[in-house]
């Protein structure tokens, strides 16, 4: 075997980033065994700028999620839509808090941090993956149900039914991520301690990733395009339109920004599973790139509560805190008015049909 195809293969097989790249069960032979991989991630211009982007998506999400979290959570009176995006803050918030231990990882190329935390930084990917998008789709439900049944909707939306919808939506994250707890294994190889995937079988791989995709992606989607379609309708019939689209637009921002980020990494774990049939340097990079987009998600959301609470021409004139605040708040604000008005309307046409 040359070098150059030991190298290929052991970088695949092995020498894994923080994502949770797959590989198969595989004994390295005494040839390979003498083979030593650089440990020197700043010798290497792509590891580098790796480095850099994880250290710019931690500190631009440790802070701007501890922001949203200290304003929906102490500044702001706690309402359903409080409830939503504080959850979502807080989920973006432990996944920014795990970022440290990987750029560690990916500067000296070898997991120091023992099994347990191997586990359980794969673990909270996972459960910010699934929280995040259960959360949009409660968000989605939430506002297509106060759209379509307003009088019901200001009857029934209370805080204490969005706080267990919350808790659901926590536990069913936390019950799909546990694959990552049980298959998740740290080895010693080639002299690096290595933290990856460890599937008994292909069909167990398989059946995780599909499950993973259809959860945490494909379902999600179908059910958020209904309710926005069911939306979007009913505001135009209704001519409520132009009232409603700033909250519209965070949503819309949040939702589209969510699937751009996640798409890459689940298409490459999907062509992961036959990657006999496709290049295998393309797969690597292609996992590292998705991986990354799909964290930077956690510090993108802040960014989005700026930008689209208030128009882009009173940015200035006001501090970034109180912007914050009114994106969170406009939500409210508008539904509010919406069934306030088709309650009015509902009663008036209760009364004509009594006369």
């Amino acid at each position: 075997m040359e070098q150059s195809e030991i190298e290929l293969d052991l970088s695949y097989d092995y020498f894994v980033d923080y994502s949770n790249y797959t590989n198969d069960n595989f004994t390295p032979t005494e040839e390979e065994m003498h083979f030593k991989p650089s440990k020197t991630c700043f010798a290497e211009f792509p590891c580098v700028i790796l480095l850099v982007v994880n250290v710019v998506i931690f500190l631009l999400g440790i802070s701007g999620n501890a922001v949203v979290i200290w304003i929906a959570g102490l500044k702001m009176k706690k309402t359903v839509n409080t409830t939503w995006y504080l959850s979502l803050a807080i989920s973006d918030f432990i996944l920014c808090a795990c970022l440290p231990i990987n750029i560690i990882h990916i500067a000296t190329k070898e997991w120091l941090f023992g099994l347990f935390m191997c586990k359980f930084t794969s673990f909270v990917m996972f459960l910010n993956m699934f929280s995040s998008i259960f959360l949009l789709v409660i968000i989605s439900v939430d506002r297509c149900v106060s759209v379509m049944f307003p009088v019901w909707a200001q009857n029934h939306r209370t805080k204490g039914k969005s706080s267990v919808m919350v808790v659901m939506a926590w536990l069913s994250s936390v019950a799909l991520s546990i694959p990552s707890v049980v298959f998740r294994d740290v080895q010693n190889l080639l002299g690096n301690n290595l933290c990856f995937n460890k599937y008994p079988d292909k069909q167990s791989q398989k059946m995780i990733a599909m499950s993973r995709f259809a959860a945490g992606f494909v379902i999600p989607f179908l059910l958020i395009t209904f309710c926005y379609s069911v939306i979007i309708l009913r505001l135009r019939t209704n001519r409520m339109m132009s009232r409603s689209s700033k909250p519209l637009k965070v949503m819309t921002a949040l939702i589209a920004t969510f699937f751009i980020c996640w798409l890459p990494y689940h298409v490459f774990v999907l062509l992961e599973l036959n990657h006999q049939n496709h290049d295998l340097r393309v797969i690597k990079i292609g996992l590292q790139i998705g991986t990354i987009v799909a964290t930077a998600n956690s510090f993108l959301n802040p960014i989005l509560y700026v930008f689209m609470g208030n128009d882009f021409q009173q940015k200035f004139k006001s501090s970034i805190l109180s912007k914050i605040e009114n994106a969170i708040g406009e939500e409210g604000r508008t539904t509010s008015r919406y069934l306030s008005r088709s309650s009015s309307m509902e009663g008036s046409r209760r009364a004509s049909t009594h006369i």
